[in-house]
């Protein structure tokens, strides 16, 4: 019997179930996502050390013409090889990406919470905004991200811009016609990171500008989802 491929197999399904439950643990409330986080990673290098011990496994039932190592071996191997391009792009989003987590349209004049406080109350990340180093950083990874200017008067920008929010998802804790706000939840795919963002919409000279801001309720990073969060709705919007 090939123990070396068994091995590989073995250490391939502890990947996957360190990389499963690294997020469902957070979302139950099982341990703090700076654990669940160390499990990814310890989900990615468990993966390395089974694709190669699955490998020299099925060298060795080549070698020594031990066919029942080769099925178990090239099992690990794939199932290796899939955490690991998971893990690697984890890793490939969190460096270039700047270690920032509250991303606004406009660093000037950030549109400020109010009925999302409350519940940011316990939240690790202030809502208060940083600053002209977070505005340095920001500038620096996403040039390109700027308020949007539409042609619809802004009670009309502002029924569609609620229309938008709801269509992605978020849930809406506040929105006032009459100030152009809407202050709104968005809750991540695996581990359940909940993110708070507010619109802001005043009357332009042509039309409506329409600001928005996403602020990560915990973590250092939020790997770009805060932007690719506004400028996915930037595009629903146009």
């Amino acid at each position: 019997m090939n123990y070396v491929s068994h091995l590989g197999l073995v250490l391939a399904v502890l990947s996957v179930l360190g990389l499963g439950t690294s997020g469902l643990g957070y979302r139950f409330g099982l341990w703090s996502y700076k654990t669940g986080i160390s499990l990814v990673k310890c989900a990615g290098f468990t993966s390395a050390a089974a694709a190669v011990v699955c490998l020299v496994g099925v060298v060795h039932s080549i070698w020594k013409a031990v066919p029942e190592g080769r099925t178990p071996g090239l099992v690990g191997l794939m199932v290796a090889a899939c955490v690991l391009a998971l893990t690697l792009k984890w890793k490939r989003n969190l460096d270039r990406h700047p270690y920032i987590h509250d991303i606004t349209t406009d660093t000037e004049n950030p549109p400020e919470f109010d009925a999302i406080l409350p519940l940011r109350a316990k939240s690790e990340n202030p809502a208060v905004y940083g600053g002209p180093e977070l505005a340095r950083q920001q500038l620096a990874a996403y040039p390109d991200l700027k308020p949007i200017a539409l042609s619809s008067p802004p009670h009309e920008t502002f029924s569609r811009a609620m229309q938008v929010a709801q269509d992605m998802g978020w849930k809406i804790v506040s929105s006032n016609p009459q100030s152009l706000r809407i202050e709104a939840t968005d809750t991540t795919f695996w581990f359940g990171f909940q993110d708070d963002i507010v619109v802001r919409i005043t009357p332009a000279p042509a039309g409506s500008r329409i600001d928005v801001r996403s602020v990560s309720r915990v973590g250092k990073s939020d790997l770009g989802t805060n932007a690719r969060r506004i400028e996915a709705f930037f595009s629903r919007m146009v």
